[in-house]
């Protein structure tokens, strides 16, 4: 393979790899919005159930999260710029005896990174953020008016 086509190949896959997370960037940023308008007064803490256990997570950003500690209930916490939020596959919870605070617990991502201080937590709305996502998913739906359509060109043969 000559230099010009790895160079070409190079940019080619730059491209595509900027074109696909574009969409992904998006829809992290949608979902950002709905959690951040469905979350209620900051709060000083909140419980971990059966003690330190977290039922699901999910990044919003490198200073934002989402923690479910039960199916049905989450909470959007604000933290420090924490370098390997977005891209770590588990996460854990600093905590003394069970209860999660601002300004003392901190969100632990994996090693070697620094463990990223609590700076705000707020109880989410869950029936309010499922709502404005089926907001964001209403499509109207209108049918085609096809009398103004124009006929079908007949090939002959």
């Amino acid at each position: 393979m000559s230099k010009m086509q790895v160079l070409s190949a190079l940019f080619m896959g730059m491209l595509l790899a900027a074109c696909a997370s574009q969409p992904y960037d998006h829809r992290l940023q949608q979902r950002q919005q709905a959690y951040n308008a469905a979350a209620g007064a900051p709060v000083r803490s909140f419980r971990l159930v059966f003690g330190s256990q977290i039922y699901s997570w999910e990044s919003l950003s490198d200073t934002q999260l989402v923690v479910y500690t039960l199916s049905n209930r989450a909470y959007l916490l604000d933290v420090w710029p924490c370098s390997n939020l977005t891209v770590t596959t588990s996460i854990g919870l600093t905590s003394f005896a069970g209860t999660v605070q601002t300004g003392f617990d901190k969100v632990l991502t994996r090693r070697p990174y620094i463990p990223c201080v609590i700076k705000q937590i707020r109880p989410v709305d869950l029936a309010q953020f499922k709502l404005d996502r089926e907001a964001q998913r209403h499509v109207d739906n209108m049918p085609r008016d096809n009398g103004n359509a124009p006929a079908p060109a007949s090939s002959s043969g």
